[in-house]
């Protein structure tokens, strides 16, 4: 069997991930993955990197879609820069430990609580009937951490709620069966500001303002050409909030005092540094997509190197809760 990493045995570990359920986009580069390679490139953190798919079959649900997905994701993880020499690169679905572990946190928690989560309030909101998976979301996401004693866990302002349930959720274990779980910490990157899209809100797949990462010169100068912008500024602000992700403000202040109210100028400008910056990943994306064992062997290594170390936690629970 393959052993974790030596030189890394004594570092903290560093959990993220992101569900498979749509193409990415640069919102989920500059709010996760360039946080995730700065980690990987300090060296300070054991990292390992999630494809969440069981919690992405909350919305997809065809098989089919589910592969093209999760393919595309570990895809996307490796051409922006994920290097699976240095990190454990894994899908959720490649350690059964993790919904074991949410099996065992669902006894100890009750629904008053768990009704608290966002999720299930706008749900309920919205009049919508939520489905058991989508109730019980928190507790496979405080298993995905807890399996792994992570310290730190990468969030954006608006997933802080989920590590106080992971918080939770370990404090309670370990007073009823003793000292088991290490009790993470939220990791909120202070500098990185929420990614508008084409439409002025948050960048999200469900908006439909995305601009993917992978995109050709064409979507872009379609997609960029779209942002919405107010008239009464001399400064399109949805436009210059995404051209300072890939431009030094010094020189795009410059920029736009010398285009001031000149939209399309602007846009053409953010067209090409948005290509520019793109370029080599997309590049990279192509290359990697031609070879299908690049994704086979990076899952297969990740994989199991997650399961060795979930196998171990998942004993310890079970010997404390006394199934064992």
């Amino acid at each position: 069997m393959v052993s974790l990493y030596p030189m890394d045995q004594d570092k903290p570990i560093l959990l993220s991930g992101i569900k498979p359920t749509g193409i990415a986009h640069i919102g989920n580069y500059f709010g996760a993955i360039k946080q995730w390679k700065d980690f990987q490139t300090v060296g300070s953190h054991q990292c390992y990197f999630m494809i969440a798919d069981y919690h992405a079959l909350n919305t997809v649900q065809n098989a089919g879609d589910m592969r093209d997905l999760t393919r595309e994701l570990v895809l996307t993880y490796l051409a922006a820069g994920i290097n699976p020499e240095k990190v454990v690169l894994f899908k959720q679905s490649d350690v059964p430990a993790h919904t074991e572990l949410a099996w065992i946190f669902d006894t100890i928690t009750t629904m008053p609580y768990l009704m608290r989560a966002h999720a299930f309030k706008d749900g309920e909101a919205k009049n919508k009937e939520v489905s058991v998976g989508t109730f019980n979301y928190p507790m496979l996401m405080a298993a995905d951490i807890l399996l792994y004693d992570a310290a730190k866990v990468p969030v954006g302002h608006d997933q802080k709620q989920h590590i106080e349930f992971a918080r939770d959720t370990a404090e309670k274990f370990n007073r009823i069966y003793g000292d088991t779980f290490v009790v993470p910490e939220e990791f909120i990157v202070p500098d990185v500001a929420i990614v508008p899209g084409t439409d002025g809100q948050k960048m999200s797949k469900s908006y439909g303002n995305t601009i993917p990462l992978f995109s050709s010169r064409a979507e872009l100068q379609e997609l960029v050409m779209g942002i919405v912008t107010d008239s009464s500024s001399e400064r399109p602000e949805n436009v210059y909030a995404i051209h300072k992700l890939v431009k030094n403000e010094r020189e795009l202040d410059d920029l736009y005092e010398e285009h001031k109210g000149k939209y399309k100028a602007l846009k053409e400008a953010l067209v090409e540094d948005l290509d520019a910056f793109i370029s080599p990943m997309r590049e990279r994306y192509h290359e990697l997509a031609s070879d299908p064992r690049t994704i086979i062997d990076a899952l297969e290594k990740g994989g199991q190197l997650a399961r060795e170390r979930a196998n171990v936690k998942i004993e310890e629970v079970r010997r404390a809760v006394g199934v064992s």
